[in-house]
């Protein structure tokens, strides 16, 4: 259950808060991968792994500048930073002030405390969800890897701009034009690099089936293009309705916080992707299909 490991994931960081670690420690301490772990602690808790454990460390570095005779080089150090400047700089970033005036009596101080996850009961709200399940399956695609770090952050059209640059260069529609009249959907691939998982691939492509034109598909991977597959998988599949990305964001929200507690399933670490119709729904912005399973 999603609430579950983002509480065990907490506890671990708040046991082990002086030493070294990152996202992908804790993912591997959850039995996750990075990719998957970092999407789920953002979605569900509003921040990343990192962004909690940076501001419980300057909580506790100003605790103890304030209430012991700790230097600012020692603090430093002891939180996390290789340099007095770097801490100085995130210290007043977080708090307003710096590390040695928060020695001063009077300093003010944020105060962030750790987290306890709790599942809180509101209105009864309606998640229209539906499931599939797929065989292996095989896509055309250009992909590229983004750093994990991106995945809900507002501030960041890293994806966005991938798929600006692909019609700039023309390179969507000799995909496109692959598959039969009617039939040339797109896809928005999502998949762990692998190895240290600190990057995720991230296609834009069509479906290899008996719809499209594979002798020509070949051709275009001599281009530069390449051939993504899938494992067979169920998928739960939901319709994002709105007029950009933010419904996308939504939904993930609402599959970790409501559609994973209230059903049994946990997400699994296929592939996931979007479905951008070629004849979609009035006001249907995608499909999002997420590959899970039972728990």
């Amino acid at each position: 259950m999603s609430i579950e490991l983002i509480q065990r994931a907490i506890c671990y960081m708040e046991e082990h808060i002086y030493e070294t670690m990152d996202y992908t420690d804790i993912a591997k301490y959850v039995s996750m991968s990075s990719y998957n772990f970092h999407r789920m602690f953002s979605f569900i808790v509003g921040m990343s792994a990192s962004e909690y454990i940076r501001n419980r460390r300057l909580t506790l570095a100003a605790i103890e500048l304030q209430t012991t005779d700790i230097s600012v080089l020692d603090a430093a150090y002891k939180h996390g930073y290789e340099t007095p400047e770097s801490f100085s700089k995130a210290f007043c970033r977080f708090h307003g002030v710096t590390p040695k005036q928060a020695k001063q009596k009077g300093a003010k101080l944020h105060l962030f405390n750790p987290l306890v996850i709790k599942i809180i009961l509101e209105g009864g709200n309606i998640m229209d969800y539906r499931m599939e399940h797929r065989e292996r399956q095989q896509f055309l695609a250009l992909i590229r890897a983004f750093p994990n770090e991106i995945i809900n952050d507002d501030n960041d059209h890293s994806i966005p701009d991938f798929w600006a640059e692909c019609y700039d260069k023309n390179r969507i529609e000799p995909m496109k034009i692959l598959r039969a009249e009617g039939k040339r959907d797109l896809y928005g691939l999502c998949s762990p690099v692998g190895g240290g998982e600190t990057h995720f691939n991230y296609g834009i492509g069509v479906l290899l089936d008996a719809d499209t034109d594979l002798e020509q598909s070949e051709q275009l991977v001599k281009e530069g293009y390449s051939i993504w597959e899938t494992e067979p998988a169920d998928y739960a599949v939901f319709q994002c309705f709105g007029a950009d990305g933010d419904c996308l964001g939504e939904t993930w929200s609402k599959f970790y916080k409501e559609f994973i507690p209230q059903t049994g399933y946990v997400q699994t670490e296929n592939t996931d992707y979007e479905i951008y119709f070629e004849h979609g729904e009035n006001g249907l912005f995608c499909e999002l299909w997420i590959p899970v399973k039972k728990a």
